[in-house]
């Protein structure tokens, strides 16, 4: 258990590049990593990313969105939104690539509008970024041979594969935006490390009685300052960012099994059948079983047998 220390914690954010290659002085930084691997923590800064997910699958976090990413995955995140991919692995399956991602900073691209009035074609790109957007899988896939071009190259030719990934972003008009609101946090590296403890926790305990005071413990937190610190941090309260993942969770079994609804709702951590049908609808506008019959729908074929679920 960590040791307790409640006082409060200093807030001035480093204005470090935490993902990028310290020895790179280029506008364009790229950056490739595989999962498990330490850049996989919880963490904001001052850049714009475009992550690329090409291999495993797992729960995303951005800003106080929570999701499901698997390979094909690509997300534009805007400055001092908190991000994270935290992929399902087994012991024996390392993926030694998982991440490709390209950062870059607003400075360079106000420098850039200076000279370049064209460049004025992406400004709504970058807005939406500070909520993060998320690109449908065919977008991804026109665009990872020029990930993969960047990886080998430097200078002018990276510069220009970046350009023409964002020319090709800026014209997509199916996308996603993921937060409910941006962020400016400012964390210092010891808070950081507290959240990371925090979700990392959450995430091996959430489908049991997971509590507030669990969670402060492990933080060494009293239970009312993390309540605290964990909403100023993550941008949601600790109870909602825990339905989240129970509620999300719960889906991919609607979907992927014919469990009852019944045997979802406490396999996910609800003790409460009408607390979670009540959570259910208030997130995804409609009960676990409307939801399970538009999935079956949405992945029917013709001459396909979807299997009934069991009765509740």
């Amino acid at each position: 258990m960590a040791p307790r220390n409640d006082t409060p914690l200093d807030t001035s954010f480093k204005l470090e590049l935490e993902l990028s290659d310290p020895h790179y002085s280029g506008s364009v930084r790229y950056l490739q990593h595989g999962a498990d691997s330490p850049l996989i923590r919880w963490h904001c800064h001052k850049e714009y990313e475009l992550h690329l997910i090409v291999a495993t699958s797992g729960k995303m976090f951005i800003g106080d969105y929570i999701g499901n990413f698997s390979p094909m995955h690509l997300v534009l995140t805007g400055p001092h939104l908190p991000h994270n991919w935290i992929s399902r692995l087994d012991e024996d399956e390392p993926a030694p690539l998982r991440d490709m991602l390209l950062q870059f900073s607003g400075d360079f691209i106000q420098q850039c509008k200076a000279i370049m009035p064209e460049m004025g074609m992406i400004d709504d790109l970058l807005k939406k970024a500070s909520v993060g957007v998320m690109f449908e899988q065919s977008v991804a896939l026109e665009v990872e041979p020029l990930f993969r071009q960047a990886s080998q190259t430097s200078g002018f030719s990276r510069l220009v594969l970046f350009f023409n990934i964002l020319e090709r972003l800026s014209r997509e008009k199916d996308y996603r935006l993921l937060s409910s609101t941006s962020f400016d946090p400012l964390l210092d590296e010891s808070a950081i490390d507290r959240v990371n403890v925090a979700v990392n926790y959450i995430m091996q305990h959430y489908q049991a009685g997971l509590t507030l005071e669990d969670v402060a413990s492990e933080v060494g937190m009293k239970p009312t300052y993390f309540s605290k610190f964990f909403k100023r941090s993550t941008g949601i309260r600790f109870i909602e960012f825990v339905n989240n993942l129970r509620i999300n969770r719960a889906c991919e079994r609607l979907v992927g099994t014919t469990e009852s609804i019944t045997d979802i709702c406490f396999q996910v951590g609800f003790n409460n059948i009408a607390n979670f049908n009540r959570r259910f609808v208030s997130l995804k506008g409609m009960t676990p079983s409307d939801y399970r019959k538009q999935a079956a729908m949405r992945y029917y074929r013709p001459g396909g047998h979807i299997p009934a679920p069991k009765s509740d």
